[in-house]
């Protein structure tokens, strides 16, 4: 333990010990539902993603029905991922390593299991408003207008406890984690609240309208899931690892350099755009800047890229750091005004948008649930063979999913570069990538039925076990 003060953040270099406590239990019920909703959402989204893009090579595919036109799928999907998937297992994650690591029982419960109810209602709503036509074509932002309210009392029900446990904490002394987790859920309903005011209630006009999407969906993922994935990487690697994190009195400058920089990088989608040229300069340095974020996380977490060979929650958490330092990568290199006018607008804007939500954040997110579950369930994963096969079959789907979608995006970028080719042409040249793709996204379907399953029997042998020697000492009917 050192004694370093930074923005009266104490640092400490390492973490503490996992023993199953009282803060790991007091919340099981709130915790348990977001865990369920969010696998559940995670199914949902696979779907929509697996059916949109079985319609980028077979457009006849559900044509006749009108709530999944390609549009309306795509739509849907993104929701279904973003507010039900990540936005369910954003909240359980962080609210249980900010108990875990403060020391003290979550405090709120009811107030987070109505907040859960509300949320998964609202974005309930708004895929179903989706799917009737009823999308704001703002990305990261599709739902209506009128789900948004909802959504953000429902945010604020639950975040309630994060902040109390932040400030009842036992000691004075933080760590790495509970900055990036608190960030995450302290930092969302303001990007939320902004975006709401400047693009619905009272829109903006033009091309600032952009501008601010644009802002709002870097937003989204600098500023409320990345934190949270990473305070994962940062709270495990050590304990799965035995390997303290090394520099860790760089990682405050890792901290404040995602959170100040991060949202500035969305620019970079206007590039070539009517929007003035300063604001996709803006985003490309702050791209650079950012640079120096992945390389403290590189050298923070080294275990984190190099963990293949251990424990199985360690290989996620090396899969998903890998993925996440290369897609930073490889924005700055699609960032190059050359590039982006050969890559922006094709499917390897979308590979991009796959290996950093289906390979960093996921990854981070199921070694997030693979330690915690047994902990707040209070029982022992049935079947360790069903966590290895889920995490090759997320690999292969993942690289398959990534590869396929890149491979079409590339072969459409220098189809469309060629004047004398049609449509019909550059359609043809992204048909192989796009079935490399579509394999990819029915494997992660199944990856994702296995670790729903799992989850589901976790909760169910837990509760028979529980109820188990009650009902046997029960007094027998008259």
């Amino acid at each position: 333990v050192t004694g370093v003060q930074t923005c009266a953040l104490p640092i400490l270099s390492t973490q503490p010990k996992a023993i199953i406590s009282e803060s790991d239990t007091t919340a099981r019920g709130p915790l348990g539902l977001l865990l369920v909703s969010a696998f559940a959402w995670l199914i949902v989204s696979t779907i929509l993603s697996l059916v949109g893009t079985i319609q980028l090579h077979t457009p006849d595919f559900l044509a006749s029905c009108v709530a999944f036109t390609h549009g309306r799928v795509e739509a849907m999907q993104e929701s279904a991922y973003i507010y039900g998937w990540a936005g369910n297992i954003v909240f359980a994650v962080a609210l249980w390593l900010l108990s875990v690591l403060g020391g003290a029982p979550l405090r709120g419960p009811g107030l987070l299991s109505a907040g859960t109810l509300f949320w998964n209602l609202g974005v309930t709503a708004g895929v179903v408003a989706i799917g009737a036509g009823e999308a704001t074509s703002i990305p990261y932002l599709q739902m209506p207008g009128y789900v948004q309210p909802l959504l953000f009392v429902a945010a604020g029900a639950i975040t309630t406890p994060a902040v109390l446990a932040w400030t009842g904490r036992n000691s004075d002394s933080t760590y790495a984690s509970q900055w990036y987790a608190l960030a995450g859920v302290f930092l969302f309903p303001w990007v939320f609240s902004a975006a709401q005011v400047m693009l619905l209630a009272t829109p903006v006009h033009g091309l600032t309208q952009s501008i601010v999407a644009a802002w709002f969906g870097q937003g989204v993922i600098s500023l409320w899931l990345l934190p949270v994935a990473l305070a994962s990487a940062y709270y495990l690697l050590p304990k799965l690892s035995g390997r303290p994190a090394f520099h860790y009195e760089f990682a405050k400058h890792g901290f404040w350099t995602l959170v100040v920089l991060g949202a500035w990088t969305g620019g970079r989608h206007l590039i070539g755009s009517p929007a003035p040229a300063w604001v996709s300069s803006v985003a490309v340095v702050a791209l650079y800047l950012l640079l120096f974020h992945y390389v403290i996380v590189a050298l923070n977490l080294p275990a984190g890229l190099t963990g293949w060979k251990g424990p199985i929650t360690l290989r996620f958490v090396a899969f998903g750091l890998t993925a996440y330092v290369l897609s930073g990568l490889g924005d700055v290199v699609t960032a190059n005004h050359g590039v982006a006018a050969l890559l922006q607008h094709t499917y390897f804007s979308v590979a991009q948008g796959k290996l950093l939500f289906g390979g960093a954040f996921s990854f981070l997110m199921f070694a997030a649930v693979y330690e915690m579950g047994p902990r707040v369930v209070g029982s022992a994963w049935p079947s360790p063979g069903l966590i290895r096969t889920h995490f090759l079959a997320a690999v292969a789907g993942t690289l398959l999913s990534v590869l396929g979608l890149a491979i079409a995006g590339w072969s459409q970028g220098r189809a469309q570069a060629e004047t004398a080719v049609n449509f019909t042409a550059v359609a043809a040249a992204a048909k192989p990538g796009l079935l490399i793709a579509t394999a990819g996204d029915a494997v992660l379907l199944l990856a994702a039925l296995l670790v729903f399953t799992h989850l589901v029997r976790l909760q169910c042998e837990s509760c028979l076990a529980a109820c188990g020697p009650r009902s046997a000492s029960a007094p027998s009917a008259p």
